[in-house]
């Protein structure tokens, strides 16, 4: 599994203590150091059946910044897609991908259904 994070995000360290504990493997990626490209970000949308605005951190200072919660529903997904790939802190967090499951955010119960079953 690749897991897609930033390690001073409180959540991100939630699901990564969760992994550790029921003994899953995973390979870390830092968001900010090593940003998805657009193409890497299509792709998981495209596997994921969530819609795109799932993959912003809604809740962070660059989406507020850049003035998105009003922008997106004018987008298309291919400029959700470039603009996702400029800068990781735009990025849902944690993202976690194995074949064709992904999984954003970091819900206990649905971390246990997607990565336990």
């Amino acid at each position: 599994m690749k897991f897609v994070e930033y390690p001073r995000c409180s959540t991100c360290k939630k699901a990564r203590k969760w992994l550790e504990e029921n003994g899953l493997e995973f390979e870390v990626r830092h968001i900010v150091d090593a940003p998805l490209a657009a193409d890497e970000i299509k792709a998981l949308h495209g596997q994921s059946g969530y819609p795109i605005k799932k993959f912003f951190n809604t809740s962070g200072a660059k989406y507020r910044e850049l003035g998105l919660k009003d922008k997106l529903a004018h987008m298309s997904d291919e400029e959700c897609y470039q603009l996702l790939s400029t800068d990781g802190m735009l990025v849902k967090r944690p993202l976690a991908y194995h074949g064709a499951l992904v999984t954003l955010g970091f819900k206990e119960s649905e971390f246990k259904d997607a990565w336990t079953a």
